[in-house]
C-alpha cells in the first residue's frame, strides 16, 4: 500500500478531525452522551487535560470557560473566546499540576484518549489524582485494552504482543498514526508509550466512579470513568 493511500485509509477510519471518518462519527457518539449526562456543559467551567482546540472547534456545544493543559503549547489557542466563552491554554503535566491550576476548581474535568499515553501505573495514578484535585465531576475516557483493534495502530491484536513485535510491525504496518516510523528506536518510544487499560484498572484509578462502556459493533470500544452530571 503506498504511503498516499495509507494516509487515506487511516484519515477515512480513524481520523477525528475528519468530519466523515469513522472516528469521528464515534466521537460524536460519545459526544451525545456527555451531553446527556451534563446537559448544562454549555454554562460549565471545564479543564481538558491533554486535550487540544482542533477537537473542541468541532464540538456540539461550547462551554463558558474552557481551560486546556498540555504539555506543548497551543499556538492556535487565542484568549479571545470559542464562540461562547473563554479559552485558556496552560503548559504542564496533568500527573503533576503546574503551580497556576493548583488550587482550581472546575465544574467538569474532561480527558479524552491521554491515560494511556501518560506512562505507567504511577503516572495513572497521579493522573487520577490530579483529576479529583482539579473537581468532583469528571469524564475521563480511554480506549479499551481488549477490543479486537488496537485504535493507535488500526492493527488488530496489536496490543497483545511483546514490545520487539509490536515495534517491528510498527516498521511495517501501513496504517495509524505510526506509520511513518522508520527507526526501530522510534518504534520502540511510540509502543511503551502506549498502555491501553482494561475495566479492571480504570475501576482501580476511579473508584468511585460509573465506567461507561463505548460499544461498536456491540464489542466495547474505549471506557470512560464519569463522576457527576445526570445518571
Amino acid at each position: 500500500m503506498s504511503t498516499t493511500l495509507s494516509r487515506r485509509v487511516s484519515r477515512a477510519i480513524a481520523d477525528p478531525y475528519t468530519p466523515s471518518s469513522l472516528g469521528a462519527r464515534r466521537r460524536s457518539s460519545r459526544w451525545d452522551e456527555l451531553l446527556r449526562r451534563f446537559p448544562e456543559l454549555d454554562q460549565m467551567r471545564i479543564v481538558d487535560l491533554g486535550g487540544d482546540m482542533r477537537a473542541w472547534r468541532l464540538a456540539p456545544v461550547q462551554p463558558r470557560e474552557l481551560v486546556l493543559l498540555n504539555r506543548f503549547a497551543q499556538s492556535d489557542v487565542d484568549g479571545g473566546g470559542n464562540g461562547n466563552g473563554s479559552v485558556k491554554a496552560v503548559v504542564g503535566d496533568a500527573c503533576s499540576l503546574p503551580a497556576e491550576l493548583r488550587g482550581e476548581r472546575f465544574d467538569l474535568v474532561y480527558s479524552n484518549s491521554v491515560l494511556e499515553h501518560v506512562g505507567g501505573h504511577d503516572r495513572r495514578l497521579a493522573f487520577a489524582a490530579s483529576v479529583r484535585e482539579l473537581g468532583d465531576a469528571h469524564w475521563i475516557q480511554t480506549p479499551y485494552r481488549y477490543f479486537p483493534v488496537e485504535p493507535h495502530w488500526l492493527c488488530p491484536g496489536l496490543q497483545f504482543l511483546p514490545v520487539r513485535a509490536r515495534a517491528e510491525v510498527t516498521l511495517r504496518w501501513p496504517l495509524g498514526g505510526y506509520s511513518a516510523v522508520r527507526e526501530l528506536d522510534q518504534a520502540v518510544r511510540w509502543v511503551l508509550a502506549t498502555e491501553l487499560v482494561s475495566v479492571t484498572e480504570l475501576r482501580h484509578y476511579f473508584p468511585a466512579s460509573e465506567i461507561w462502556r463505548e460499544r461498536f459493533l456491540g464489542l466495547t470500544k474505549s471506557l470512560v470513568a464519569v463522576a457527576g452530571g445526570v445518571g
